[in-house]
């Protein structure tokens, strides 16, 4: 896999429109992806605390985009994302890190951990990923420009 693709899953990333609400940043290598966001009120539930679909899609996305690292051709799909909510947080930084497990040639298994801006594990993930028919393009924002 190219430095090339990795950057350019990142721009399409960021360029996701629901990406507004968190604010991201990502990193992504062979196999693995980094997601971050930092914590605030508009993430929270009524109890104050980060509601449970910014764990989902925190950890989604990395392993999602740990797995589309190996696919250079199309977009990946989540198939099941699996997860176990171990602590909240209300403050600080969300670190979302997603690792590949099993990579066949149409679907593949990611892990993901969740963890706070002290290293405090939040969160626990696990999917399955499969390729889409969706070829990967600059009108996603799969593109080389920032």
């Amino acid at each position: 896999m190219s430095e090339d693709h990795y950057r350019r899953l990142e721009s399409m990333y960021l360029a996701a429109p629901c990406n507004e609400i968190y604010r991201p940043r990502i990193t992504i290598t062979e196999g693995s992806a980094e997601i971050s966001f930092d914590v605030g009120p508009h993430l929270f539930h009524a109890a104050r605390a980060v509601h449970g679909s910014a764990y989902f899609k925190a950890m989604d996305d990395a392993a999602f985009f740990a797995v589309n690292s190996l696919v250079e051709d199309v977009f990946v799909l989540t198939v099941t994302f699996n997860i176990y909510l171990l602590r909240s947080i209300s403050e600080g930084e969300m670190v979302a890190t997603g690792t590949v497990v099993n990579a066949g040639r149409t679907v593949w298994a990611a892990e993901a951990t969740l963890s706070d801006d002290r290293g405090r594990q939040l969160g626990r993930g696990s999917g399955t990923f499969m390729r889409s028919r969706f070829a990967l393009s600059e009108a996603m924002g799969y593109s080389g420009e920032d």
